[in-house]
C-alpha cells in the first residue's frame, strides 16, 4: 500500500521521476511497517512470552485430563517436552505448576483463552504455534483420541480458528511428523524415487493439492517457512526456549518440499 500511494503521489507531483522516487519511499514505509508488526516493545514482548508459556502448559494439563484422569504416560510426555525444550530449572517448576492447574476440576478454559487472546491474539503465528504444541503432544502416543480432539477443537475455536482451518492444520502436522527423525517415514535422506503415498504425504505436509503449479507450490512453501521462522516468532513474543518446535517444523516442511521438487524435476 505504501508503494502504491507513494507512486501515485510521486507521479502526480513529478512525473516519471517522481513516480520512481515515490515508489522507493513507499517501499521503505512498507518495510518499516512490517518490521514494527513483527518486533514489539520489550515490555509487551515479556507479557506475551509469559502468557504464551503459561497458556501452553496449563492447556497441556487440561488436555491430559480430557479423558477424566491424568495418566502416567501423559505426565511423561509432558516431561519429555520440557526436556526437549531445555527449560531452565525455574521454568520447569513453573511449567509443572501450570500443568497441575490445568488439570484441576475448577479450571476455566474460556477465562484462560480470553487472557491469551488479549495478549497474543493479534499475532496469528503465535495462535498457530499454540495449537501446534497441543496437537504435537496429543500425537506423541501415535494417535489423538476423541476426548483430546474435542479439547483441541474447543481451543481452536476459542482463539479464532474455523473448523476447516483446524482440520487442515491437524492434517498438515500429522503429515509433517512423517518427515522428522521420529516419524516412521523418515524420508529426509531417501535414496529411491518416492512412492505415490509418500508424495501424497509431502503435499499434505505443505497443505496443498498435488495439482498445484510450481509457482503456487513455491509460494505455499515460503509462506509456511515464514510462519515458522524463529526470528519472526521470537520477535512476536514466542519464548526463546520454546522455539525448538518451530525449528523442527521448518525442517520437516523443507524435507517435504525437497521431495516434491525432486519428484517434479525427475
Amino acid at each position: 500500500m505504501g508503494k502504491l500511494i507513494g507512486a501515485i503521489v510521486g507521479f502526480w507531483a513529478g512525473g516519471f521521476w517522481g513516480f520512481l522516487l515515490g515508489l522507493f519511499i513507499g517501499s521503505i514505509v512498507d518495510r518499516s511497517i512490517r518490521v514494527s508488526h513483527f518486533h514489539i516493545p520489550s515490555g509487551d514482548r515479556q507479557e506475551i512470552q509469559d502468557t504464551f508459556f503459561s497458556t501452553t502448559f496449563t492447556l497441556l494439563g487440561y488436555l491430559a485430563k480430557a479423558d477424566g484422569r491424568v495418566s502416567e504416560a501423559e505426565v511423561q510426555q509432558t516431561e519429555k517436552l520440557m526436556d526437549k525444550l531445555g527449560l531452565t530449572a525455574d521454568h520447569r517448576r513453573a511449567a509443572i505448576d501450570l500443568f497441575k492447574q490445568g488439570s484441576q476440576h475448577n479450571f476455566s478454559l474460556p477465562e484462560l483463552l480470553g487472557k491469551f487472546n488479549q495478549a497474543c491474539g493479534r499475532h496469528p503465528n503465535l495462535k498457530q504455534m499454540l495449537l501446534v504444541y497441543l496437537i504435537s503432544i496429543a500425537l506423541a502416543d501415535g494417535a489423538i483420541d476423541s476426548s483430546e480432539e474435542a479439547v483441541l477443537r474447543q481451543v481452536a475455536q476459542g482463539i479464532g480458528f474455523s473448523g476447516f482451518a483446524f482440520e487442515q492444520l491437524l492434517r498438515m502436522i500429522k503429515a509433517q511428523n512423517q518427515f522428522s527423525g521420529q516419524g516412521q517415514g523418515h524420508y529426509r535422506h531417501y535414496q529411491q524415487a518416492p512412492s505415490a503415498s509418500e508424495l501424497d504425504l509431502a503435499y499434505d505436509a505443505l497443505g496443498v493439492d498435488k495439482s498445484i503449479s510450481d509457482k503456487e507450490l513455491k509460494r505455499a512453501y515460503r509462506k509456511l517457512m515464514s510462519q515458522y521462522h524463529p526470528d519472526k516468532l521470537m520477535g512476536q513474543g514466542l519464548p526463546e526456549d520454546m522455539i525448538h518446535e518451530a525449528t523442527e517444523r521448518s525442517q520437516e516442511i523443507q524435507a517435504a518440499y525437497d521431495m516434491i521438487q525432486k519428484s517434479r524435476k525427475s
